[in-house]
């Protein structure tokens, strides 16, 4: 019987996916086919989604490879790559590559993709100004990223902020630009995109918005971007990723209909019988998609009438958008702008906590979503706004996840529910691989349906579904969480490799020991765990810390810093704030504000202006900006006090001394009380001190911020000396023992009060040994505000903004601090 001839255009996730539905489902009744392939990129197909993971180093070439050679091979696949095809023949069935090879059809599949969306921006053609859709564009930005400092994207969408953290995660300082309002402006709300905007930040991304850049800058090699406000922003890599537009070119070269995209109907037929059309490229019912789910679901309803079969139309997707935006769950759904008539918005919002959880209703009715940082109630929420019924009786709960809304099980969810949104993976294929391929792990899921191999937010459902399926067959794999994908061992282990290789700093340990790049999570933490294993008597590497800690202040939202000097025991003197009121004045400070910490705040400080304003200060740093001991407040205890039983003054400035300097997992606060009236709310800090008749009660592990919690009273001892040396050995203990971002509460009710004052109180050695360490690293420890007498680089302070065109000297250091920006 003699073979159709199958002709796909496009070598990606789309087209491959039509050709794996095609083999699964054995051809066509008829006769099988003979299958030509054009690829425009010199790759095999490879998940797309993974791009930034390889621009940062995370991944090589080969992880994020979907179908390898032998893959066609198998298959008798006859592939074509690095051969765009440039001319369609419908009369004659045939097509041409860019090469010149022709090949002819009876079946047609066009699977294109879409291209990137240049902006008209002057000097778009200067080297180092590069897009972002391709292996072959991260091969460019990786290598000219080796040779750079300062990056700039212009676009804030999901693509362009992978890219930012990536580059990031290089050690590049990054800016975004974007020209709308907010960021991800079509997945999120000003709110949602507020909190996501305070994360992105926090990795030390820059974030401009409301910024149409105009002209790249630069005589000759890319210098910087100069945007239509007037403002300029320092840059030798410009990345830009404004958007995608359908690649209909071939398209329209053959005569189909097009509009937006390739026009299909329900079957993903075009205007020409014979020739389908699939994935970023097509237009359906008036609508183009640009996310994975589904354009998996248009490749099923074109295998299936590829091979003769049209009992499954498409009728279009409700798409809700699962994405990990630089680290961040983010799912989108609907109408969720609530634009329309009678639209309701419930909403929860914790910005501290970065989540953000919103319903959107009509008529009694769910429409619309958002969910960003806790994405637990998704899945549930996307099931009612699919099926369309009334919650009216239920809406209490919608947002708690009660009042029987949907399913809390996942088994509950029909077999075509999509479980892993970023491969279109849907439960029915999970249940199949569980059943009849007999995968018992996640692992094994992913490698025969690749549910998973992404971003990895599904793994919880999936383990769901493995637990109810298999019963007491699985067992989930109980482990010491990894130090972080790049670098794949437990912190015990790590430590242990680190002391035995003599690694000293984060460069050298990635290499040995990860990955060889490491990312924006590993490098900080490793860059203290370092510090902390050698006592300070490590290589620092300034490139892996935050920005916070490589200025050392407080980045605020508007990019200027906020400077907090150290007042021992909350302790001053008119001298000092004499001192305090003329810095404030002498550099536009825009507000000065008593912390919650009893210290004083000096809030809009520029980059350039730090080293002066720390030296006519005169005062050490309050390390309000780092992982560290922060301040140690106090009552006024015996002094002044009629209450007071302790000297609580003194033994404040004592304790901060002794403390002063030395970095941490998480943020330390300390506090002494005089009496029990508690005043200094000792026992809601990290570590506090109470004093009592006849000595001190030692609390650790509380906490007054997002989670209260009563500090364990950890002893009680009779002499301030030994309250002082108990609150050192816990602090020590908790330096080499929590995990990297973990708060003192946290890690002793991880570890459990009994364990640590065995290792504190009753191992005189073991105390002793902790005692030793933490007098090394304090020994070593210096006053990181001195480093404006000797910057770690000569730009370490430099606010790196050009001039606008023609602008004094006088109106640049004005332009400089009213944008409070640094490069």
């Amino acid at each position: 019987m003699t073979k159709q001839r199958l002709v796909v255009v496009g070598n990606g996730m789309a087209a491959l996916a039509c050709l794996e539905e095609i083999y699964r489902r054995g051809g066509p009744p008829q006769a099988e086919f003979e299958v030509t392939v054009f690829g425009a990129e010199r790759e095999v197909n490879y998940n797309r989604i993974l791009l930034s993971d390889v621009l940062s180093g995370k991944k090589n070439t080969e992880e994020i490879v979907l179908n390898p050679l032998t893959w066609y091979a198998e298959r008798g696949i006859r592939l074509h790559l690095g051969e765009p095809v440039a001319h369609l023949d419908v009369q004659n069935r045939t097509v041409r590559s860019a090469g010149g090879i022709e090949a002819s059809y009876d079946l047609l599949l066009l699977a294109m993709g879409s291209v990137p969306f240049i902006p008209p921006i002057k000097g778009v053609e200067k080297p180092d100004v590069f897009t972002y859709r391709s292996l072959e564009d991260v091969r460019v930005i990786r290598d000219r990223a080796n040779r750079s400092q300062n990056a700039l994207v212009i676009g804030g969408g999901l693509r362009g902020l992978e890219a930012a953290r990536a580059l990031a995660e290089l050690g590049l300082e990054v800016t975004v630009a974007h020209l709308m309002d907010r960021l991800l402006e079509m997945q999120l709300d000003g709110q949602a995109a507020a909190i996501l905007r305070r994360q992105i930040e926090e990795l030390g991304i820059r974030v401009l918005l409301g910024h149409c850049a105009d002209e790249i800058l630069g005589n000759g090699a890319t210098e910087g971007v100069h945007f239509t406000n007037g403002t300029a922003r320092e840059a030798d890599l410009v990345l830009i990723s404004t958007g995608i537009r359908p690649n209909v070119a071939l398209a329209q070269e053959g005569g189909l209909e097009v509009r937006r995209g390739i026009v299909v109907n329900d079957f993903l037929e075009t205007s020409v019988p014979g020739i389908y059309a699939i994935g970023e490229c097509v237009e359906h019912r008036g609508k183009t998609y640009g996310l994975v789910a589904p354009i998996y679901e248009q490749a099923k309803t074109a295998a299936a009438a590829l091979c003769g079969d049209q009992s499954k139309p498409y009728t279009g997707s409700v798409t809700a958008a699962k994405l990990k935006v630089a680290g961040v769950d983010v799912v989108s759904m609907g109408n969720f702008l609530a634009d329309g008539a009678a639209c309701e918005e419930m909403v929860y919002s914790d910005p501290t906590a970065g989540i953000y959880q919103k319903v959107v209703l009509q008529g009694g009715r769910v429409v619309g979503g958002i969910f960003l940082g806790d994405t637990a109630l998704s899945g549930r929420i996307f099931q009612v706004l699919q099926s369309g019924e009334d919650v009216t009786l239920q809406r209490k709960g919608l947002l708690r996840g009660e009042g029987g809304v949907p399913p809390a099980s996942v088994m509950a969810l029909p077999d075509e529910a999509v479980i892993c949104g970023c491969m279109g993976v849907c439960k029915g294929t999970i249940m199949a691989a569980i059943q009849e391929h007999g995968c018992t792990s996640r692992e094994a899921i992913a490698e025969e349906t690749r549910a998973c191999t992404s971003c990895k937010s599904c793994g919880p459902l999936l383990d769901q579904i493995l637990q109810q399926v298999l019963g007491g067959e699985y067992v989930k794999t109980a482990q010491q969480p990894v130090f972080c994908g790049c670098l794949p061992l437990d912190q015990t282990a790590l430590r242990t490799e680190i002391k035995v290789r003599g690694l000293r700093s984060a460069t050298e340990a990635l290499r040995a020991l990860g990955n060889g790049v490491g990312c924006a999570v590993c490098k900080p933490g490793l860059s203290y765990l370092l510090s902390e294993v050698w006592a300070n008597d490590h290589l620092e590497e300034r490139q892996h810390r935050f920005i916070n800690d490589r200025v050392h202040a407080n980045i605020q939202k508007d990019s200027s810093f906020s400077v907090v000097p150290r007042m021992y025991g909350g302790v001053t003197s008119p001298e000092e704030l004499r001192r305090i009121a003329d810095a404030a004045e002498r550099y536009g400070v825009r507000m000065v504000k008593l912390t919650g910490g009893a210290r004083i705040d000096l809030l809009g400080v520029s980059k350039a202006d730090l080293p002066r304003i720390w030296a006519d200060l005169g005062m050490p740093s309050g390390h309000a900006y780092a992982k560290a001991i922060r301040t140690c407040k106090s009552c006024v205890g015996t002094d002044f006090c009629r209450f007071g039983v302790q000297d609580s003054i003194s033994m404040g400035i004592a304790v901060e001394k002794a403390f002063e300097g030395l970095y941490t997992p998480h943020k330390v606060k300390l506090s002494v009380s005089g009496c029990p009236r508690n005043c200094a709310e000792s026992t809601v800090k990290d570590i506090g001190l109470v004093g009592i008749q006849g000595g001190w009660e030692v609390y650790v592990g509380g906490a007054a911020g997002m989670k209260v919690r009563k500090g364990d009273l950890l002893c009680t001892v009779e002499t301030r000396e030994e309250a002082l040396a108990a609150s050192a050995k816990f602090l020590q203990l908790y330096r080499e023992e929590a995990r990297y971002m973990e708060r003192t509460y946290d890690y002793v009710e991880r570890v459990g009060m009994e364990t640590i004052q065995k290792v504190v109180l009753e191992n005189p050695d073991e105390g002793s040994a902790l005692l030793s360490r933490l007098n090394q690293s304090k020994a070593l420890a210096q006053d990181p505000w001195l480093e404006r007498e000797h910057p770690v680089h000569p730009r370490q302070f430099e606010d790196l903004i050009p001039a606008p065109a023609g602008a004094s000297d006088e109106s640049q250091e004005s332009e400089v601090r009213s944008q409070g920006l640094e490069g």
